[in-house]
């Protein structure tokens, strides 16, 4: 959600009964706490900073978000054992986002208060193994013993209710909320994530950061560079700098790097967020009443 979450659409998320989360990683420290501040007097409700740990100056950062009293920090992209206890230490809730069971578990020994298990749908930075959300949620679900929340390819009510059956105890939406209105995403960007199609998106850059992209020019140029079996070297000087926020923010739907998850080709209008809260929840109460007015299956026996 960098160049996506900042204060307008963390504090509508929180408003409308979500958690909604800050994306620091297109955010210096001090646009960072500037965020903090707007989002604080937007909304009564907790909210919580997503907190890559691959980013530059992310001591400056911490040191941010313990000086405002942040209530909750999601970690992701990197060892949650670095920085969890400190942060548990000023009382913060600890959530880390993992790909597979290996580091669902070293999360849980690091002391983290819960884990989001990103299946390889998701938009963003992903996991290299490809594990797809439906598989991930069970086989985490059974290792751990820490509240679980599933992300990756979720976007609808009906979405949230399979997750929570295969054993979540909550959702991490990202997709859904780049095309709020509330969303700091280009509008050029929001437009071609609106018009994305089955098999507009591709996971790429597996030798780096996996990355899940919109298909463009430059999606273009990484795939070819792939092919050409390019040095990690080679393929850095491809993805050159800043080329998110050319793509999300700044609207090159050309050159830059536009970062959505699978479930882009459900989405199909720009809505405020709290239009996007009720419908999922509305989708979620009448799915699961459905389910429980229907007669359970008779098994023949063979």
């Amino acid at each position: 959600m960098i160049w996506c979450s900042g204060w307008k659409l963390a504090s509508a998320v929180s408003n409308a009964g979500g958690l909604g989360l800050l994306g620091s990683g297109s955010m210096n420290p001090e646009v960072l706490r500037e965020h903090i501040h707007k989002c604080r007097k937007a909304t009564m409700k907790p909210f919580g900073v997503n907190l890559p740990l691959l980013y530059p100056e992310i001591d400056k950062q911490i040191e941010v978000i313990l000086q405002e009293n942040v209530k909750v920090v999601f970690t992701s992209a990197g060892n949650p054992a670095l920085w969890t206890s400190e942060l548990k230490k000023r009382g913060i809730k600890v959530v880390h986002v993992v790909s597979n069971t290996k580091f669902a578990l070293k999360s849980q020994e690091a002391g983290v208060d819960a884990i989001v298990a990103e299946g390889f749908e998701a938009g963003g930075h992903n996991g290299r193994e490809e594990t797809t959300t439906f598989c991930l949620i069970p086989q985490i679900k059974k290792s751990i013993r820490i509240p679980l929340i599933a992300a990756g390819g979720i976007a609808t009510g009906r979405a949230m209710l399979a997750a929570m059956v295969l054993g979540a105890d909550a959702v991490q939406i990202g997709s859904r909320f780049v095309v709020s209105e509330e969303s700091s995403a280009h509008p050029n960007f929001k437009n071609a994530v609106i018009n994305a199609e089955e098999g507009s998106t591709q996971l790429v850059l597996k030798q780096l950061n996996p990355v899940r992209l919109l298909k463009n020019n430059f999606f273009q140029q990484v795939v070819q560079a792939e092919a050409r079996a390019s040095s990690v070297d080679e393929l850095k000087k491809v993805l050159g700098k800043a080329r998110a926020k050319l793509g999300m923010f700044e609207g090159d739907l050309d050159e830059g790097e536009l970062e959505i998850g699978q479930v882009a080709s459900l989405l199909k209008e720009i809505k405020p967020a709290a239009y996007m809260m009720e419908e999922i929840i509305r989708e979620f109460n009448r799915a699961k009443a459905d389910l429980c007015a229907e007669s359970p299956i008779k098994y023949k026996d063979v």
